[in-house]
């Protein structure tokens, strides 16, 4: 019988010392969550949790996704989703900007590394816009006062104490991505922000359990549908996230002295959702501009344009889960398509003599396989937008707050799924890069 090779994961020095890092910086950035920004009237951020209304159902959903941060209004309230949107306008730029698109096709390494350079500058400007935009609509949800205890502005008195609060907001989101960033270096690669983000929405499952065990009539049972539920999502999303379309490739043969050898038939997997995550990542992020530009507007109204709009991207409504469903899918097709046409598969099969049988090499095999991943990414894209919004049905149909069907999001379930599940797939990599692989080791 084979025995796996994570009985070896404490033996190998390396990835006991990569494990040990992201933990460490784990904690790091757990304990980081908890120190408040200067000036924070603890009472009146807690008030507004508890007053009702597209108020207090936008905080919620805000704070469950920045991991419980914003209910303490912490240095790190704003996580690291300015970086996160500003990857999304520069991925948005990309196919706008021929300069950059050509330099990513020529030189991708070379692309991906000024990518990164211009998202973090973009990350500043960003992380000001989205701290600005948070305080504004904190002071428009509260009803008994400020929710700083200085005047907020930059005229006159409040200048100073305005700026020292931003500077702390900006430098937390800052600090969360640098954290991010030494997991890739130093802990498990390249799963730095993912985990970051993961540690945030785990975080907040202990005091949803208790939120829906709070229901002596109905709680218990709640929960174990709820459970039942989660784990058959997890199911879906592990076989939907394992799901293949196997394109059959011919590479010529080899020169063997005088002869050829004959050509290798092998198979091109094309993944059912090859974006992964990330288009839900997108799309709560960008889902909560209109409410943080519309509280610029509002000053305390309860009537007009931009408090409808500031209703309606509160999360409250039958109109927030609608477009939340739309924009998974169409961002699942973007962030494909982007991907997919980085990787340009027609070119590297002809510089390698492939072929797919019966498609010419070249352009037609890239458009070939642009038809093939775009149909197969049809039933991932609704897959992903119907888990983004389970909560929602599961909140409409139990008799429990749309809060407490929140134990773990369905969009947050699918970050941590896909976070374990990438995590697993590297550090089994990792075990087999340095020998503990059980064909390896019996020699």
């Amino acid at each position: 019988m084979k025995r796996s090779a994570w009985r070896y994961l404490w033996t190998s020095e390396d990835i006991r010392k990569k494990l040990l890092i992201t933990v460490l910086l784990l904690v790091i950035y757990r304990l980081a969550a908890n120190i408040p920004v200067p000036g924070i009237n603890r009472e009146v951020i807690r008030s507004i949790s508890e007053m009702g209304g597209p108020g207090a159902s936008l905080f919620n959903l805000l704070d469950l996704l920045s991991g419980g941060t914003i209910s303490n209004f912490s240095i790190l309230a704003m996580g690291v989703y300015p970086y996160i949107t500003s990857q999304i306008i520069i991925q948005l730029l990309v196919p706008i900007i021929p300069a950059l698109d050509r330099r990513l096709k020529d030189n991708p390494r070379e692309g991906r590394s000024l990518m990164e350079k211009w998202t973090t500058m973009l990350t500043i400007p960003m992380a000001f816009l989205s701290a600005i935009g948070q305080v504004n609509i904190f002071n428009s949800m509260a009803k008994t006062g400020s929710v700083l205890t200085t005047p907020f502005g930059f005229v006159g008195a409040s200048l100073l104490p305005t700026i020292t609060l931003l500077l702390s907001m900006v430098a937390g989101t800052m600090f969360g991505i640098w954290l991010g960033q030494l997991i890739s270096e130093f802990g498990i690669p390249n799963q730095g922000l993912s985990l970051i983000i993961f540690a945030g929405i785990i975080s907040k499952i202990p005091s949803n359990l208790l939120g829906i065990l709070a229901d002596k009539e109905n709680g218990w049972w709640v929960l174990i549908i709820i459970l039942v539920l989660l784990a058959l999502t997890i199911f879906a999303i592990v076989y939907v996230q394992q799901g293949r379309r196997n394109v059959p490739v011919l590479f010529p043969g080899r020169r063997i002295g005088n002869r050829m050898s004959m050509p290798v038939r092998s198979n091109l997997p094309l993944m059912v959702n090859m974006a992964g995550m990330i288009p839900l990542i997108f799309a709560q992020t960008f889902l909560s501009f209109p409410a943080l530009i519309a509280s610029y507007f509002i000053a305390g109204k309860t009537s007009g344009f931009w408090y409808g709009v500031y209703s309606l991207f509160s999360g409250s409504g039958w109109f927030y889960p609608i477009i939340f469903f739309v924009l998974v899918v169409a961002f699942t097709f973007f962030y494909t398509d982007v991907l997919f046409t980085q990787q340009n598969y027609g070119d590297t099969l002809k510089k390698q003599g492939a072929q797919i049988p019966g498609v010419v090499r070249g352009g037609p095999t890239q458009k070939y396989l642009t038809r093939v991943q775009r149909r197969i990414t049809f039933p991932g894209a609704f897959f992903l937008g119907f888990v983004a919004v389970l909560p929602y049905i599961i909140g409409t149909i139990l008799p429990i707050t749309r809060a407490s069907a929140f134990v773990i999001s369905a969009a947050g379930l699918l970050i941590v799924v896909g976070v374990v599940r990438d995590t697993f797939t590297i550090i089994e990599t990792e075990l087999k890069v340095h020998g503990y692989d059980e064909s390896i080791i019996k020699g």
